[in-house]
């Protein structure tokens, strides 16, 4: 067992399924104390049983796009441990898809509500915490390669994650000052619950179009997480790292 992450509480959003709940079974792998916390409390709390029978982790249920229910857990999380998380990694998401002359407009609103709405709320609550409670850290925030290459059908998630990207670079400059790296990984197509809708014939498309020739592994993501979160990366911040196979 690593243990770059040992007694570090690590809060990790959208953590019921997909990047999210591999997430934190790395984290715990490295010796962290993980705050699994979802939109959907049954799929958190089945994060949390993977863990294995460590008793200081717990699962909450929470909403991103509410500053209520983030202030709500905040606070529980800080009362149950007596200090804010080290570690946050905001991999919360969804997704709307649909041509952009027929996308309803409350579907651009729930996508930007949740993917750059939700990230900046927890940047900010989370952030004044650890700065209020003088706790050096690491914020993640999951980006995606379409933030970058765009994606037919996806104009309320491309820009959701390209701002997400540009937010990471300017919290990494507001942040520094108080020993808080915020860094972004950006994910190229992964087997997710959210990829395993796509057509097959989309699917085929991306992996012809990927210099490895297939789809990335929640693993593969979690991995970059976990070296960002630990102090293996203590000079990078400010950064996004893509991980998409080429």
């Amino acid at each position: 067992m690593c243990a770059a992450l040992t007694g570090r509480l690590a809060f990790v959003t959208g953590a019921g399924s997909g990047i999210g709940r591999v997430t934190s079974k790395l984290l715990s792998r490295d010796g962290a104390i993980v705050v699994a916390v979802d939109r959907n409390l049954a799929a958190a709390e089945e994060t949390v049983q993977s863990l294995g029978n460590k008793q200081d982790n717990a699962a909450f249920e929470m909403d991103v796009s509410s500053s209520a229910s983030i202030e709500k857990v905040l606070k529980a999380v800080v009362e149950k441990y007596q200090r804010p998380p080290m570690i946050v990694v905001n991999s919360a998401g969804i997704t709307r898809d649909n041509f952009l002359l027929k996308m309803p407009e409350p579907d651009f609103d729930a996508v930007i509500n949740v993917n750059l709405k939700g990230t900046w709320l927890m940047l900010q609550h989370f952030g004044k915490a650890m700065v209020e409670h003088q706790v050096n850290g690491s914020m993640v925030n999951v980006s995606s390669i379409v933030a970058r290459n765009g994606n037919i059908g996806q104009s309320n998630y491309s820009p959701s994650k390209a701002g997400v990207e540009a937010m990471t670079k300017v919290v990494a400059r507001e942040f520094g000052r108080y020993n808080i790296r915020v860094n972004a990984v950006v994910p190229g197509f992964i087997q997710t619950p959210m990829t395993e809708t796509l057509p097959q014939k989309v699917k085929d498309m991306v992996v012809m179009q990927c210099a490895l020739r297939r789809f990335g592994k929640p693993e593969e993501i979690a991995e970059v997480v976990a070296f960002l979160a630990s102090d293996k990366s203590s000079y990078i911040n400010g950064t996004s790292v893509e991980v998409t196979g080429g």
